[in-house]
């Protein structure tokens, strides 16, 4: 989670019929995914006020790769992060709330082998929406891209131990620690160990098998 990479875009609806067609059309523009509260969307330039103001107070950002410090660097990342999708590397959604088109975070992922079977991914939402639940209704539609459109077999992330609450986000969605990774992630000066965390599409299978559909695509 914490070390992803980096140092107005077309917007493509999903649906379950054109699935095969987006598993390439991906690279061209995310497709919208939406459901309850919340609508991830691919990042447009006049994102980087509203993520500059969120991810980088100092709760937010202390547990993650350090976020770009202004605004014109936001703006930056923003424009890497459609070359990345274009060449098949890598997708990075704003996490928007369905009614008002600001974005209040940021889900990645990142391809870790040729295929993108294997992949990392990683998120950061502002502070004021910690505890309402959008974290996980996020999470769960950027699932289904990463094994159902990508095609994504093991997804990973890590979490410093310290962040007890990026360590209990990801358990919530069904990922599990496989070992500790010593001294793996540094920031401001200090290294810390880090979880490593997976979820597979096998049992990500099985737990779909025993709960409701709640993905909503359009």
């Amino acid at each position: 989670m914490e070390k992803m990479p980096y140092q107005p875009g077309a917007e493509v609806p999903m649906s379950r019929d054109r699935i095969a067609s987006i598993a390439t059309d991906w690279q061209r523009a995310l497709p919208v995914l939406a459901a309850g509260r919340v609508v991830l969307r691919e990042l447009r330039a006049d994102d980087a006020p509203s993520l500059c103001a969120l991810l980088t107070t100092e709760e937010v950002s202390r547990f993650i790769s350090p976020p770009p410090k202004t605004v014109e660097g936001f703006e930056r990342f923003i424009a890497w992060t459609h070359r990345q999708r274009a060449a098949g590397a890598y997708a990075c959604y704003a996490v928007t709330l369905r009614g008002r088109d600001t974005a209040i975070g940021i889900f990645q992922i990142r391809r870790l082998d040729a295929t993108f079977e294997l992949a990392e991914w990683g998120f950061a939402i502002g502070s004021t929406f910690w505890g309402t639940g959008l974290f996980r209704e996020s999470a769960r539609l950027m699932l289904d891209f990463a094994f159902d459109v990508i095609g994504v077999r093991r997804l990973e992330a890590r979490a410093a131990l310290p962040n007890g609450r990026g360590n209990g986000a990801l358990r919530k969605i069904g990922a599990v620690q496989e070992c500790v990774l010593r001294r793996s992630f540094a920031r401001a000066g200090v290294r810390f160990d880090q979880a490593l965390y997976a979820i597979v599409d096998v049992d990500r299978a099985a737990a779909q098998a025993r709960r409701p559909a709640f993905t909503r695509v359009h």
